[in-house]
């Protein structure tokens, strides 16, 4: 290859056209669909309880409820997900279309479960059990920019269709 000659890569598109079938068919789709955003709503409320008590001192109850609530949250959409995976590309987890964004979720797990081993045993005071979430946290905004980024180049490789071209054929003649 020279290097005036583009770069031929072979990539997989992110479903096929039976696996969009069976991702449209589902009803796990409208789970996932529903659970990301509250997800992301519970995050960006508890990264705020968080981030106050870390600035201010006060508020350790509430931001460890929410840090709770949003770690449960993580557990059912992996849970749900994985499911949805199942029925639409036959594998649990690690099918090849969402293969690195489930490598990072299983860190993201890990962050989120160490903060409840934290928490329930008592192995760091308050301040390190928040920065663990943190942490969690920063995990979690990288693993949900993978997933959106590779949902927005899936919609942006998806044919475009071509509506009332037939009418405007037949008014040029």
């Amino acid at each position: 290859m020279g290097p005036t000659e583009p770069r031929k890569t072979l990539s997989r598109p992110l479903y096929t056209p039976e696996e969009r079938r069976r991702r449209d068919a589902t009803p796990w789709t409208i789970v996932q669909g529903v659970l990301a955003p509250v997800q992301f709503l519970v995050f960006l409320i508890s990264l705020g309880l968080v981030l106050n008590f870390l600035w201010i001192g006060a508020g350790e109850t509430a931001a460890t409820v929410s840090i709770v609530i949003k770690t449960l949250l993580l557990y059912t959409i992996m849970i749900t997900g994985s499911i949805w995976e199942k029925v639409v590309f036959g594998h649990y987890l690690f099918a090849e279309s969402f293969f690195w964004e489930d490598v990072f979720s299983m860190l993201v797990l890990a962050l989120h479960t160490a903060y409840l081993v934290v928490l329930l045993g008592g192995y760091l005071d308050v301040r390190g059990q928040m920065f663990l979430a943190l942490a969690a946290y920063a995990a979690y905004v990288i693993n949900a920019t993978q997933f959106l980024l590779k949902l927005r180049a899936a919609r942006l490789a998806q044919p475009v269709a071509v509506e009332a071209a037939p009418a405007r054929l037949g008014a040029a003649e």
